[in-house]
């Protein structure tokens, strides 16, 4: 998941957490505000009935206290204003059949459903009345008690509730749209990070990251850009310390090359001539005929000792392109495989672009990967097929490409994992030209792709 998204899922669930909050409280407050709402009710009426009574005493002074009250008539429209809505007021004593004076209580919020209007008085209790003399200073005045309508508070309540939430939605979208924004802003330069980052995966480690306005992006970028310095100056470092081990290894394939010549070769030559002479003397009438055969034997022996002798010789030897070129390598290469046996599969030789200005390094190690990966085709496969192709790319990314296709079979991944000298050989010498390498399974076998840079 985006870190964009889970922050801005995150930062949701707060806000629904707190507009919760917000919701239960506001239901707690709209549903105790009857309450307060019978209490100021009934505060209000029996203010207004204590002047009524205190200027019909001043009036009517012959009366008796008792019998000022309710004369004259206090439920009149200026007492029904003193009622808030959901609230009944009665003065007490109260005559007879006389009613409840209450406030609006119609259309005083929506109807609520059933499970609200049980679960409310559970959890927050019910309303109680509330009683106010009319004078404090004359109890025989009477009394005013409000009484609160559990119906209304529930009422309004809900209709407080709906209003929140109709709040609430609009504010969760309009924070998810502008935190997004906010956050999606803030968080664009990790992009041009990453992609930092996977150039350097690739091993272009020159970043060149633009400057961050934030301190800790400035401070990742700066050491992104430090790591990509050090890694090129590793690479190089690497790449110059491959290059003279594989100098000076050739020089002692050379030497190997010129001791194997010199002291087998001849030695091979002599033990060649010594079985020829004995196989003749021995082919005379009336000598051992078996001498004859084991002197033939030795010759065979010595016969497939020279040529694997040449055929080592020819791989420790300098390779043909620094002598012919590397088209020309290429097609006596494939030419001597050919030669070898009628018996051997069939070997394509494709040559694209303009290969004959390429010379050092880059031919030597084109014309090994060329030849290892030959060899490995027609030693270790059951090829009947196989496919070399060698194509210049020019332009900016002037480079050589080398690949050998195969119908022999073969686990890829095994092989790409494998440790062998060849393999690894090719390996060392297209890292020190700063190249690479692939190993993938193709059409009934295997294929072997390097990427050779001529610049190197």
């Amino acid at each position: 998941m985006r870190l964009v998204l889970q922050l801005v899922a995150r930062l949701l669930l707060i806000v629904a957490l707190c507009l919760g909050a917000a919701t239960i409280w506001a239901t707690f407050d709209a549903y105790r505000s009857v309450d307060r709402a019978t209490a100021a009710s009934a505060q209000r009426v029996a203010q207004a009935l204590q002047a009524l009574y205190w200027r019909e005493l001043l009036l009517r002074s012959s009366r008796a206290r008792e019998h000022l009250l309710p004369v004259p008539d206090w439920r009149t429209l200026e007492t029904m204003k003193l009622i808030s809505p959901g609230v009944c007021v009665e003065f007490q004593p109260a005559t007879a059949f006389e009613k409840p004076l209450c406030g609006q209580s119609e259309g005083l919020g929506k109807a609520p459903p059933r499970w609200f209007a049980a679960i409310v008085p559970t959890f927050l209790g019910s309303h109680a009345e509330v009683v106010r003399p009319v004078s404090p200073r004359a109890a025989s005045a009477g009394t005013v008690v409000a009484t609160p309508d559990a119906a209304a508070a529930i009422s309004l309540a809900w209709e407080y509730i709906l209003n929140v939430i109709d709040v609430a939605l609009l504010m969760a979208a309009a924070i998810a749209l502008l935190a997004s924004l906010a956050i999606a802003h803030a968080l664009a330069p990790a992009r041009a990070i990453v992609t930092a980052l996977q150039r350097m995966a690739r091993g272009q480690y020159r970043t060149n990251l633009p400057r961050f306005r934030s301190m800790e992006l400035a401070m990742i970028g700066s050491a992104v850009d430090a790591l990509g310095g050090r890694l090129e100056e590793a690479t190089e470092q690497r790449a110059a310390l491959t290059r003279r081990l594989i100098e000076i290894r050739d020089d002692e394939r050379r030497a190997l090359a010129r001791e194997l010549h010199d002291e087998f070769g001849q030695n091979l030559s002599a033990i060649l001539a010594f079985a020829n002479t004995i196989e003749t003397a021995s082919a005379k009438p009336g000598r051992d005929q078996g001498i004859a055969q084991d002197a033939r034997m030795i010759s065979q022996a010595t016969h497939h000792l020279m040529a694997s002798l040449r055929d080592a010789l020819k791989r420790l030897r300098n390779p043909l392109p620094e002598e012919l070129g590397l088209e020309v390598s290429l097609v006596n290469l494939v030419d001597s495989w050919r030669s070898h046996s009628a018996a051997r599969p069939t070997i394509q030789l494709d040559l694209r672009g303009d290969l004959a200005d390429i010379s050092g390094p880059a031919a030597t190690t084109a014309y090994r990967v060329a030849q290892e990966c030959l060899t490995n085709a027609l030693r270790h496969g059951a090829a009947r097929e196989i496919s070399l192709r060698v194509e210049r790319r020019a332009g900016e990314d002037d480079a050589l490409l080398i690949r050998v296709e195969d119908d022999g079979g073969g686990d890829a991944e095994r092989v790409a994992q494998s440790a062998g000298f060849g393999l690894t050989g090719i390996r060392e010498r297209i890292n020190a030209a700063g190249g690479s390498l692939s190993i993938l399974p193709a059409r009934g076998g295997l294929s072997v792709a390097a990427t050779i840079p001529l610049a190197a």
